[in-house]
Order: C-alpha cells, then structure tokens, then sequence
C-alpha cells in the first residue's frame, strides 16, 4: 500500500456494508410508503378525483411535521417507538426506524409535485374515455410523473446518505460512526479524510445513476 492505515481495513468495509443496509432499506420503506402518500395528496387536493379538503390538510399536516422536524431530533424524539420496533435503541436495525419516518414525507412531497406536473388534458382525456379513477393513476398519472419521481427518488437517497452518517453521532455504526468514534473522538484525521472521500463518491455515483435513468425515461 501506498501509506499505512491507522484502523483496519475491515473496519471500512464493515462501516461501508452498516451504511448500505441503512441506506438501502429506509429508501425501500420510503419508496413504498411515498409514493401511496403522494397520490393521496394528489387525488385529495382541490380538483382531484377523490376531493376531500379535510383529508387532505390532515395528511399535509403530518408530512409538513415530520418534514419540518431536524433528524437529529426526530432520532431522538423516536427512540421510545425504535425500541419497541426493533427491541434496541443503537445499532444498524435501530436506526433504520427513524431513517425511513424521516424520508417518506420528504420523498412523498417530491413525488406530489412531480405527479402535479402531469398534464390535466392527459387526466381529461382519460377520464372522457371512461378510465376508472384508480386506472388513471396506474396508467396516466405514475408514467407520465416517473422520470421526476425517480429524480426525486435520487434526491432522497442523497439525504439518506448525509442521515445515516449523522446517525452515527447515537451509535447507529456505519460510515458516520466510524468517523465520530476514530476521527473525532480519537483526533485520527486519517480515518476523518477516508470516511469524507467515501460518502462524496457514494453520493456521486448515486446522482449520476440517477440522473442518467431519470434522463433515459424522458428521452423514450
């Protein structure tokens, strides 16, 4: 090798896995739960399909609250409700609860106003010919929103990304964990420097994936 490391490798890789498993998991939850919460929004706004004023400010409000609140503090808001998930309050399973409470309202929002670009003439037309409600959702309203959704997709896998590694400051492991415990708490700057090249290539090749399906989805 060209220099000595201060820490063993292993260490990287078992910090790189713990942030892949966190990362990777609260993006699935919040993708599934996300993109329901976003057409409810949508079907329940002034002019949609399944109008209800009062749903929609209620449902508006919890994501705008979850939304509005720091993860750090929502980490820490959450912990008597992590416990009672996952039976731990550290570790990677530990931290995945507020990762992913965290990321579906602000994944949900994003797909909101990538699903409101869609075309009302489109909706129109769909609905002159007859579709079913649910039908227009399946078949005018998710194709034509995808490439923004899977923008908006990538975007939250970027936040997740900075998230995680915050997580590490309450002993979640992963990427942030290991700077904290060795490059902060020990002055390792080393290990510091490795983690911070780590996390911006993660973040690069996870943009760049993103951008070029979202820009291949357009261009069909």
């Amino acid at each position: 090798m060209l220099f000595e490391l201060s820490i063993s490798i292993d260490r990287y890789w078992k910090a790189l896995a713990d942030t892949f498993i966190m990362v990777s998991t609260s993006a699935g939850i919040a993708l599934l739960a996300g993109i329901p919460l976003a057409i409810l929004l949508i079907v329940t706004a002034p002019g949609g399909f399944l109008e209800s004023p009062r749903t929609n400010r209620a449902v508006g409000s919890v994501v705008n609250g979850f939304r509005a609140t720091p993860f750090i503090v929502l980490l820490v808001a959450l912990i008597p409700f992590t416990r009672l998930v996952t039976g731990t309050t550290i570790g990677v399973w530990a931290a995945i609860v507020p990762l992913a409470i965290s990321a579906t309202p602000f994944f949900a929002r994003i797909a909101e106003v990538s699903l409101r670009e869609v075309d009302p003439g489109l909706i129109e037309a769909a609905q002159a010919i007859g579709c079913k409600k649910w039908d227009i959702v399946r078949h005018v309203y998710l194709p034509e929103a995808l490439p923004g959704i899977i923008g908006g997709f990538t975007i939250t896998l970027v936040a997740l990304i900075s998230s995680s590694a915050m997580a590490g400051a309450v002993g979640a492991g992963g990427l942030g964990d290991l700077a904290i415990r060795y490059g902060y708490q020990r002055f390792d700057t080393q290990v510091m420097l490795i983690v911070i090249a780590v996390l911006i290539a993660l973040v690069t090749i996870v943009q760049t994936a993103g951008d070029r399906v979202a820009h291949w989805l357009r261009s069909r």
